[in-house]
């Protein structure tokens, strides 16, 4: 009996042996147990240390701290916990494993672009935090952009055999009303991106004031008179186009095309002339090849 009794206390299992690594999120460092995890170098039994509660996502193991976000994408939403020291680049290649998105095909919003550079705990990132995505999947931009690059050739084409937009009656009406006192400064010869704040202090084709206001977190455009605000979204706009008002070559007058044909053109004058390509790249998704 006694022999018998040491047999079977010889073989039974020892505890810690099971003792498994902790499987590290996506842009963490750190390095997994071993098959030896549970013994001590001397073969002595080892309990590993219980796991600590997480508080905004600590990580007890590895020493690295995580934070929960909402990833928002194309209506879909995505929990996600991710190291608080990883840089907004590392967290594109994440929404890349999730959506399949590209990252340089993401724009992603958090109290304003996401920096790439930046570490998340720089920007200020906490638990529950949401992150807006904005972009479109390869497939999605050659079904939808491939049509609005042949539409903008053909009215290039179309406008090189008329005379010059700003010799046309419907627009003379308006441009002799000459330049809003209240309009944006140029910087002719110069490109620079959307301001922080809304294009103001243009016209429209009825002589009323208008602004323009990029929300880009929701992909759309505000367009806002004295009367109302229309939300436009900016894959509902077939194209844009412009054109230098002659002697005031550092201003456009500009064009949305919100239907199939020209009479469904929403003309804005005296827009500056440093933001119409970055107006043109923003609304037709140009921006996503970069």
């Amino acid at each position: 009996m006694a022999a018998a009794a040491s047999a079977a206390a010889d073989g039974a299992e020892e505890p810690g042996m099971e003792a498994e690594a902790q499987e590290l999120p996506l842009g963490c460092g750190g390095e997994g147990g071993s098959p030896a995890a549970g013994r001590s170098p001397e073969g002595e039994e080892r309990r590993d240390p219980p796991q600590a509660s997480v508080s905004n996502g600590g990580d007890a193991e590895s020493g690295k701290e995580l934070v929960e976000l909402k990833v928002i994408w194309n209506k879909n939403k995505y929990d996600v916990k991710f190291c608080l020291d990883s840089t907004g680049a590392e967290l594109k290649q994440k929404i890349h494993s999730l959506t399949g998105l590209p990252p340089a095909m993401q724009k992603v919003m958090f109290k304003g672009l996401l920096p790439e550079e930046k570490t998340l705990r720089e920007i200020k990132v906490t638990n529950g935090a949401k992150i807006m995505v904005v972009g479109s999947t390869i497939n999605d931009v050659l079904a939808v952009n491939t049509p609005k690059e042949a539409a903008q050739q053909e009215v290039k084409a179309e406008e090189n055999k008329k005379e010059p937009l700003c010799r046309q009656k419907q627009h003379r009406k308006v441009l002799d009303k000459g330049k809003p006192d209240d309009v944006m400064p140029s910087v002719k010869g110069v490109q620079e991106r959307l301001p922080t704040v809304p294009l103001s202090g243009m016209y429209n084709k009825s002589g009323g004031k208008v602004r323009l206001t990029f929300k880009l977190e929701q992909d759309q455009l505000w367009i806002g008179t004295k009367e109302r605000t229309e939300k436009l979204p900016m894959g509902s706009i077939k194209n844009v186009v412009s054109e230098p008002i002659e002697g005031h070559e550092d201003y456009h007058m500009m064009a949305f095309q919100l239907g199939p044909t020209e009479a469904s053109y929403y003309w804005v004058y005296w827009v500056p002339t440093q933001y119409v390509d970055a107006i043109k790249d923003t609304v037709l998704g140009k921006w996503q090849y970069f």
